[in-house]
């Protein structure tokens, strides 16, 4: 199974956080796939940059984010622009099989 979790980096006390997709069985600081945005919590307010495309392509192929990292995207508003993309999606994938169904037709 695929994950969108928490890399930790930084000093010792001074802690920042890349996301990244990663499989499950991969240690928190180990191997990734790719990194798809960093968190700093010390900054006033924290620094939250994602890459939405990019997540989107991981979740729409089945990686699940920790709890962490859900909090994170209902944050900044991604879960809901993730239900909008896949609905838009879906609808676009209809329209297209009703054309083939007519192109088929005629």
């Amino acid at each position: 199974m695929v994950k969108i979790r928490l890399r930790r980096t930084g000093s010792k006390k001074k802690a920042s956080y890349r996301v990244v997709v990663a499989p499950s069985t991969a240690p928190r600081d180990g191997r990734f796939l790719e990194n798809v945005g960093h968190y700093n919590p010390r900054e006033d307010p924290p620094l939250i940059v994602l890459k939405e495309e990019r997540i989107f392509h991981w979740l729409s192929v089945g990686a699940q984010p920790t709890d962490s990292v859900k909090r994170l995207f209902e944050s900044k508003g991604v879960i809901e622009r993730y239900a909008q993309f896949k609905a838009n999606n879906q609808e676009a994938g209809e329209a297209v099989s009703e054309a083939e169904v007519a192109e088929v037709a005629e």
